[in-house]
């Protein structure tokens, strides 16, 4: 069980997101983001859940309105056509709490990082 104040691991960090919609979000997040890599270690990074295979894959935060997917700068811009409908900033993704995520967009960006990764050895920009 975590303590009170900064969550140091997943769980925690799921646990201390505004009830309803935060975690539900998350969750969904998390599964899509692990299917995508199920050899990846699962650990917090900069305060965020995150996934990493030998360099980070992909970070993952919640926030008062949006989760934010951090999948590195080539993913979003490899995808960007797609998200015209997200806000966007460098290696970030903003999807709003209060709508379905994309799961099928962030599986197919996920499955890009990984192998931009393992095939390139596309490093965390």
């Amino acid at each position: 069980m975590e303590k009170p104040g900064k969550p140091t691991t997943v769980e925690g960090y799921i646990a201390a997101a505004a009830p309803g919609n935060a975690q539900a979000r998350l969750r969904e997040m998390r599964q899509c983001l692990r299917e995508a890599a199920p050899q990846a270690r699962e650990s917090l990074k900069w305060g965020k859940p995150a996934f990493s295979l030998g360099t980070v894959l992909y970070v993952y935060s919640v926030h008062k309105r949006h989760v934010s997917l951090h999948p590195a700068v080539g993913a979003v811009a490899h995808f960007a056509a797609e998200l015209g409908g997200y806000a966007t900033s460098g290696n970030t993704i903003q999807f709003p709490l209060d709508a379905p995520l994309p799961l099928d967009l962030i599986r197919r960006m996920a499955g890009f990082r990984v192998r931009e990764v393992v095939e390139y050895g596309g490093g965390w920009k």
